[in-house]
């Protein structure tokens, strides 16, 4: 539940359902400000789960979000547990990006693009 109310003060979530299905894991539903669903979970009842990390990774590596100021958006987060771990990187055409690790060590990409 701290990672998911962490999503929901900081990009806008809303939590829709928090239950513990048979299997022991704790599972809260979220949708993003966009309706996207995202599920956060726990593990199985008797399961360890390594730690993640926010560095590059095979499989689901990060999403994105785009923001208005990618500067404010690196400070505002870093204040609440989401330090910049990469960038910020610009492209010729303006564009600039970057990466935080949000909390579970999920990496999240900012981008500002041009205008």
């Amino acid at each position: 539940m701290k990672a998911a109310t962490w999503w929901v003060d900081n990009f806008g979530f809303e939590i829709v359902d928090d239950s513990t299905r048979d299997t022991g894991d704790r599972f809260v539903k979220c949708r993003s400000g966009n309706g996207v669903p995202v599920n956060i979970s726990g593990p199985l009842d008797g399961q360890t789960l390594v730690e993640s990390d926010s560095g590059p990774n095979l499989g689901l590596e990060h999403f994105g979000f785009d923001v208005v100021d990618i500067d404010a958006e690196i400070e505002r987060l870093g204040k609440v547990g989401a330090p910049l771990v990469e960038g910020p990187n610009a492209l010729p055409d303006g564009t600039r990006f970057c990466w935080v690790s949000a909390p579970d060590n999920v990496r999240v990409e900012l981008i500002q693009w041009p205008g």
